[in-house]
C-alpha cells in the first residue's frame, strides 16, 4: 500500500492480509478477495484493508464493488492519507473531491522525497523552475527583496530564484521534502504548512512562486485570494498548472488540470493585472508531453489619488 505498511494491530487479520497479498501476486485475485473480506471482518475499521480490497476488486474489472471498498476507507480514516476517495471518484467517473486530501499528499511526498529529483528531473525532463524565472524575466521581473516558494519540496526552484532574491522563504506540506530541501542551505525559513488551508497575512512577499504546486490542490480560489493578499503592492506571482479543458479536472495521474478560461477568472477577480498566461511542457508523463501553463501576474499597486477634497487611497 503505496509502499508504506499500514498495521491493523490484529496479528490474525495481518496475517490474513499477507497471504491475501501472496495471492493476488500470483496473479488468484479472486482468492485475495475472499481471504480479504475475511480479515476486514475481524477489523472492519481497517481503513489500509479496504483500500487494498478496492484495488483487488478494481483488478478483477469490479468497479462499483472497488468504489463502495474505498468509500468504507474513507469512513474508517477522514484524513485518507492513501487517497482512497481520489481512486473512488476517477472509478466512478463523476469527481467530487475538489481537492488532495492533506494527508495522502504529505504521505505521497514524504515517500517520495529521497528519489523525487532523480525521478522528476531526470526521467521526466523537468524543467518548471528554469522556465518559470524566464517567464517572470519576460514581464519585468529583476530582483525581489522577499520571495516564497510555495510547495517548494526540495529546493529546486529555490536553485534557480536564490540569486533573484534578498530573503528566500519556503513553504511545503512535507517534512520529508523539507528535510532534503534544508540540506541545499538556499532558504532563510523553511515552514511545514498546508498551503490549501492558509490563513491570511498582512502583505510581506514581493514574489510568490509555486512550481508545479497547484496540480495537486484543485480548486484554486482559496490559495489564490491567499497570494493575493500576502503580496506586497506591485508584487509578482508565478505559477504553473497543468492546462485542461474542464475549470478544475481530476486526471487518472490524480493531479489536477484547470482551464485558461477559470485561471484568468480567479486572478481577476482577485485583483491581479498584467496577467499572462504562456503554454508550454513542464514534463513528460509515460513518454508522453504535459501540456501545461505558465502563469504570471502583479498584484495591484496602491497609489494615492489627489483628486478632490482629500488624499484617498486608490488600488490600480
Amino acid at each position: 500500500m503505496l509502499g508504506t505498511s499500514f498495521p491493523c494491530g490484529d496479528p490474525l487479520a495481518e496475517r490474513r492480509a499477507g497471504f491475501a497479498e501472496t495471492m493476488a501476486h500470483l496473479g488468484d485475485y479472486g482468492g485475495a478477495i475472499e481471504v480479504l473480506r475475511g480479515a476486514m471482518d475481524i477489523v472492519p475499521g481497517w481503513a489500509a484493508g479496504w483500500f487494498r480490497l478496492g484495488e483487488y476488486f478494481e483488478a478483477v474489472g469490479e468497479v462499483e464493488a472497488a468504489a463502495e471498498a474505498w468509500d468504507k476507507a474513507v469512513v474508517a480514516d477522514p484524513r485518507d492519507p492513501l487517497g482512497a476517495g481520489l481512486r473512488r471518484d476517477l472509478l466512478r467517473g463523476v469527481p467530487v473531491a475538489e481537492s488532495m486530501p492533506p494527508a495522502f499528499v504529505e504521505l505521497l511526498f514524504d515517500q517520495y522525497a529521497p528519489r523525487f529529483e532523480r525521478s522528476l528531473v531526470g526521467k521526466l525532463n523537468y524543467r518548471g523552475p528554469e522556465l518559470l524565472l524566464a517567464a517572470l524575466r519576460a514581464q519585468g521581473f529583476t530582483q525581489a527583496g522577499h520571495a516564497l516558494d510555495l510547495g517548494c519540496g526540495t529546493g529546486l526552484m529555490g536553485e534557480v530564484l536564490r540569486s533573484s532574491c534578498t530573503r528566500l522563504d519556503g513553504y511545503d506540506i512535507s517534512s520529508g521534502m523539507l528535510a532534503e530541501a534544508e540540506v541545499k542551505g538556499l532558504y532563510d525559513g523553511l515552514e511545514k504548512r498546508d498551503i490549501g488551508a492558509m490563513s491570511a497575512i498582512l502583505p510581506r512577499f514581493d514574489l510568490i512562486v509555486a512550481a508545479d504546486v497547484f496540480i495537486y490542490l484543485g480548486a484554486l480560489e482559496r490559495v489564490i485570494g491567499w497570494c493575493a493578499g500576502a503580496l506586497a503592492p506591485g508584487g509578482h506571482l508565478a505559477f504553473t498548472l497543468e492546462l485542461g479543458e474542464a475549470p478544475v479536472q481530476l486526471r487518472e495521474s490524480r493531479r489536477f488540470a484547470h482551464s485558461r478560461a477559470y485561471v484568468q477568472g480567479l486572478l481577476a477577480e482577485a485583483g491581479f493585472a498584467g496577467v499572462v498566461l504562456a503554454d508550454c511542457v513542464l514534463r513528460q508523463d509515460r513518454g508522453q508531453d504535459v501540456a501545461a501553463l505558465l502563469v504570471t501576474a502583479r498584484a495591484a499597486s496602491r497609489v494615492l489619488d489627489r483628486e478632490g477634497d482629500g488624499e484617498a487611497e486608490a488600488l490600480v
